[in-house]
């Protein structure tokens, strides 16, 4: 295995600056690329199923280019945010080129930025990954994700508790609102109980998620204040892709597998069958082992480099980029997935 091969990710960047120079219609290769030509080429190289030898683990881990691979999300991530909002402000685009560029934008920060958020904010016992994930998560105005995402959505996922867990016939625009909104209230609610615990009479000036707000607040004031207020939409915008992007994986990921409770009430531990996976190599390759989804909930301290394949494990049709296309359409989507539910024997 090489990291090299996990490093294609970066062609999203790369595309959004060529479409940019190119110009008119050419500022929406990004999205061409990632969500047509990406599938096309999913379906050419296919599926790999191979998982890491037991005893090549421990180098893969510890071996620091699959890392910096996902370190490098984090200035390539603002300066592309940047870059657009300076773009917009010297007034040389069209509509149209205002669009796809935003959109193109929205793509990386997304792709690239919230997906090697993901993977950083993981690292909980170490220092420099989670502040890198949180900056990375700041172009998508999304900070506080990354800590409901380890705190709430790992011990609830597929569970009624879980606000990123799609409810099986759920459409993902139901969702989004589900997911967006709720998820902020459980990393609010969290913060707020654990300072609580903490003997603390006032919360929110210790809340971290209040932290989070206030750098947003501070980042979006630099960009209407350095390139004015067409950047500002520009940037917002391009937020709501990048974090509509995630929303649609997580919808996704989890769509109608929910988990059983026990004798005594409690919801049983978290099995591989409770997270949809794609074995294909080349969305492999971009979202850094996102697809092997189930080996993340069920080892969530694992590195992408060293998860692995599960048979058992829902797969499905596509990779992830065919998938969010699918997902737009809800009676496709549920024509395509919900027969795939009943089949499983989730026990």
């Amino acid at each position: 295995m090489k990291a090299i091969s996990f490093g294609i990710v970066y062609l999203v960047p790369i595309s959004a600056i060529l479409g940019y120079l190119l110009g008119g219609i050419f500022t929406f290769l990004t999205p061409f690329f990632v969500f047509v030509a990406v599938p096309l080429l999913d379906t050419v190289l296919g599926y790999n199923y191979d998982n890491p030898k037991d005893e090549n683990e421990d180098y893969l881990e510890k071996k620091k280019s699959f890392r910096i691979l996902t370190w490098l999300a984090m200035p390539v991530s603002l300066f592309l945010v940047i870059w657009g909002s300076y773009i917009i402000s010297i007034g040389n685009v069209s509509i149209l080129e205002f669009f796809g560029l935003t959109i193109s934008v929205g793509i990386n920060s997304g792709v690239l930025g919230i997906n090697s958020a993901h993977e950083m904010q993981h690292r909980v016992n170490k220092k420099l990954e989670p502040v890198l994930a949180r900056l990375t998560l700041l172009p998508s105005l999304y900070i506080h994700w990354g800590l409901e995402h380890v705190v709430w959505h790992h011990r609830w996922v597929a569970t009624s508790k879980d606000p990123a867990t799609a409810k099986l016939n759920q459409s993902f625009y139901s969702f989004w609102l589900q997911t967006v909104f709720g998820s902020f209230k459980s990393a609010w609610n969290f913060e707020k109980n654990k300072l609580i615990r903490k003997g603390y009479k006032s919360t929110l000036v210790r809340n971290r998620i209040f932290h989070y707000i206030i750098y947003e607040i501070l980042f979006s004031s630099f960009i209407l204040l350095a390139f004015g207020f067409f950047s500002l939409l520009f940037f917002v915008f391009q937020s709501i892709i990048s974090l509509s992007l995630l929303e649609i994986i997580n919808y996704i990921e989890h769509y109608g597998l929910l988990r059983e409770k026990d004798s005594d009430g409690n919801y049983k531990s978290v099995k591989p069958y409770h997270s949809w996976n794609s074995s294909k190599r080349l969305t492999n390759w971009f979202l850094f082992n996102l697809q092997r989804h189930s080996d993340h909930h069920y080892k969530p301290g694992r590195r992408y480099q060293i998860l692995r394949h599960f048979d058992e494990a829902p797969q499905l049709p596509t990779g992830y980029a065919g998938m969010i296309l699918i997902a737009l359409i809800p009676p496709l989507f549920k024509k395509i997935i919900n027969p795939r539910i009943t089949e499983l024997k989730c026990e």
